[in-house]
């Protein structure tokens, strides 16, 4: 019988554009008001350290990727380059970043269309948004990067926007008055212990770039695609989120909101009135769609990646569609969990999902070098730049940030690991067997070899 498993159709411009939406560039105004706060209005400082600390892990991942250019992301990376049952834990771990992220961005849209129809109950925004994100995942990747591309660029020029109109306003006069000013960056009166706890949470702005490895096992040539891509999307998102917090910062000083959660609505009614809130909301809800679609799509290649090792139930976790080529239990299964959205605010949900992300960024950074340092002794001058010096420097960056975590993230993130570990010990009788594993890396990863050209995916 012939095996189902993922295609390779993805191009290097999709896998960016798929990244830029699972990332969403208006992640920065359904944030902006809850960092501001946290950061004490030292908003851009905290951005730039955030950015700083992901970068260095984004070069491990790229690494990695080349490496094991197959679904599961930290997991499999861990699990690879050190162990079975770290690589488990972490994967149990992530699976607070990607399966709550489809989540957070029904959160953020029902925060918004919640304010403008505040007759129309809460949960029935969420609902009926967990059902929107969740049909184009299940018909297939292509669909999902080929519309992520279309509302990323739309993004983008809403973003555009939002600079020119706060440039205006601030040639108007309006809040600092003008273009020259280092409080976003730093301020005396802010201890750096409050920049750090601001940059903390915004390490979930820059979440994207990590699941661009999810997609290994379907995109053309990964060894040089996925590394490229992260790069590429880190760097644009990057400026996009720096500068839009400078000149939001510059245009409304301080970090006193009505509602922290819609603060970036306040901003655009400063900048262009009640017209351009409308726009705004639209591009939010637009932005918070494909977000949800790609990082569901991420999400479950995850689970696929678990599922089909065994170590979460293969029946569910590790089918894939005969049609459609995706993983649609987990598919369905993430879509059920969003619904918790319900329950849940947006403050909550993103600290726990900064909990499973840094954890699953130290992993990475020590699985290059258990990978390339210790395993296959690249220990040259310039190996031990990019195998050791690099990776343990994004590592401690990550480690610092995950500190700075508040208590209720640490103690509900731990109580997750606890039960992770827990049943990592049902599973291997205490360590006395080991987890099962998948045995078809060699076969996934000898196509990964072949250059194979988008029009002929059907011949696999």
């Amino acid at each position: 019988m012939e095996r189902k498993k993922l295609v390779r159709t993805l191009t290097l411009s999709q896998v960016v554009f798929l990244g830029i939406a699972w990332n969403n560039p208006m992640v920065f105004f359904n944030t902006y008001g809850i960092a501001a706060e946290t950061s004490h209005g030292v908003i851009t400082g905290a951005y730039m350290i955030a950015f700083l600390a992901i970068l260095f892990t984004a070069l491990s991942y790229g690494k990695m990727a080349k490496a094991y250019p197959i679904s599961g992301s930290a997991y499999t990376f861990t699990q690879k380059s050190i162990n079975s049952e770290v690589g488990f834990l972490v994967g149990w771990t992530i699976m607070l970043d990607y399966i709550l992220t489809p989540m957070v961005t029904c959160l953020m849209s029902a925060v918004f269309l919640h304010a403008v129809f505040p007759g129309v109950p809460h949960y029935v925004w969420i609902i009926l948004l967990t059902a929107i994100i969740v049909v184009p995942s299940i018909l297939g990747v292509s669909i999902s990067a080929s519309a992520s591309k279309i509302f990323v660029i739309a993004q983008i020029l809403f973003v555009c926007f939002f600079w020119i109109l706060t440039v205006k306003s601030l040639l108007e006069g309006v809040g600092a008055g003008t273009f020259f000013s280092s409080k976003p960056f730093f301020n005396s009166d802010v201890p750096l212990s409050v920049i750090l706890a601001g940059a903390s949470i915004l390490c979930f702005s820059f979440l994207g770039f990590d699941s661009l490895t999810t997609l290994s096992e379907e995109t053309i040539d990964p060894e040089k695609t996925i590394p490229r891509a992260i790069i590429i999307m880190l760097l644009f998102i990057g400026v996009l989120y720096i500068g839009s917090s400078y000149l939001a910062q510059l245009v409304h000083p301080g970090f006193s909101f009505e509602h922290a959660d819609s603060a970036a609505m306040e901003i655009a009614i400063l900048v262009g009135g009640n017209l351009f809130k409308s726009l705004f909301i639209t591009a939010v809800i637009v932005g918070n769609f494909s977000s949800g679609v790609a990082a569901i799509t991420s999400a479950s290649r995850v689970l696929y990646a678990m599922g089909r090792d065994s170590v979460l139930p293969k029946n569910l976790f590790g089918y894939i569609h005969p049609k459609f080529k995706t993983p649609s239990h987990g598919i369905i299964v993430i879509g059920i969990i969003s619904l918790l959205g319900i329950l849940l605010t947006l403050g909550q949900v993103i600290k726990f999902i900064n909990f499973g992300a840094l954890i699953a960024f130290t992993s990475v950074n020590l699985s290059v070098i258990a990978h390339y340092f210790i395993r296959n002794q690249k220990r040259s001058f310039n190996d031990c730049i990019r195998y050791l010096l690099l990776p343990l420097i994004g590592a401690a960056f990550t480690m610092w940030l995950w500190s700075y975590l508040e208590m209720e993230a640490l103690i509900l993130g731990g109580t997750w690991v606890a039960c992770g570990l827990a049943y990592l010990l049902y599973m291997t009788k205490f360590f006395r067997k080991p987890l099962p594993e998948f045995h078809f890396d060699e076969e996934i990863m000898e196509d990964s070899d072949e250059k194979i050209l988008p029009q002929k995916v059907e011949d696999l």
